[in-house]
């Protein structure tokens, strides 16, 4: 079975940088996984991407060594075991807030006997190898979201969950849901409390720790912080940053 680079980038002691696609099409995924990054992601939560979409970016990422990963709209076995037969080799799941719900999403993950995944792989068997039912419960990765008071009330049940591989910080709701501004790459103390709350929790049970960040500077401070995944930015941000460019350029045009 085709090895999950994200394990073994973390088997050889060294931490993994991710990008993210928010946006739809093969194209747009193709030019982020050739970016050089450990790990893609694909986002079917908040980005505007739907299955068909989803599956032809994870044959776009394919094509290089990037981890394809994906994060699923909610914690519906349906739809994380679609990502998984179109070819995912990870799920990072929204709002996880108690051992039950963490539970629920990695059996989702899992075969029998280890969880409830339905037989079918459809094109994970192809991009995965022929031994993939054989093999698969060993290489996806589990990602539970912590983003809300009540997960981080709840993290230390959430990392013992048998079969999860990791958490991954939203910062942005779990600023919201302390009563803070929704945002990324904040410094705030109450922000910074629940980052080392959670990131004890993940060393103290040997579960691997992600969060989303939004800068080169700010992905570097959290893996000083003991972070195994920093996710640098998105295909939305980096084509943002170019408004400053096109800005000058349309004052340039007009004043000719």
């Amino acid at each position: 079975m085709r090895a999950n680079r994200l394990k073994e980038i973390w088997a050889s002691g060294k931490p993994a940088i991710g990008g993210w696609c928010s946006i739809p099409g093969s194209f747009s995924a193709e030019l982020m996984a050739n970016q050089g990054w450990d790990v893609v992601t694909i986002d079917t939560q908040h980005g505007v991407i739907g299955y068909s979409e989803m599956l032809q970016m994870l044959q776009a990422i394919s094509t290089t060594d990037a981890a394809p990963l994906v994060r699923v709209s909610w914690n519906q076995p349906g739809e994380i075991m679609r990502a998984l037969d179109s070819g995912a080799y990870g799920i990072i799941c929204p709002m996880i807030n108690d051992a039950a719900e963490c539970a629920a999403f990695v059996q989702a993950c899992r075969y029998p006997p280890d969880g409830f995944r339905s037989s079918g792989p459809t094109r994970a068997a192809i991009y995965g190898g022929a031994d993939y039912l054989a093999k698969a419960n060993g290489e996806m990765l589990t990602f539970a979201m912590v983003e809300t008071a009540a997960g981080l009330a709840n993290v230390e049940a959430i990392v013992a969950t048998p079969g999860l591989d990791g958490v991954y910080i939203g910062p942005s709701d779990l600023s919201l849901s302390l009563g803070g501004p929704p945002g990324q790459d904040s410094d705030a103390p109450a922000l910074m409390a629940a980052f080392d709350q959670i990131l004890a929790a993940c060393k103290a049970a040997g579960v691997r720790i992600g969060v989303h960040t939004n800068s080169v500077a700010y992905s570097q401070k959290m893996l000083g912080r003991g972070f195994d995944l920093v996710t640098v930015g998105s295909d939305t941000r980096f084509l943002m940053s170019g408004r400053r460019e096109a800005a000058e350029m349309h004052a340039w045009l007009k004043a000719r």
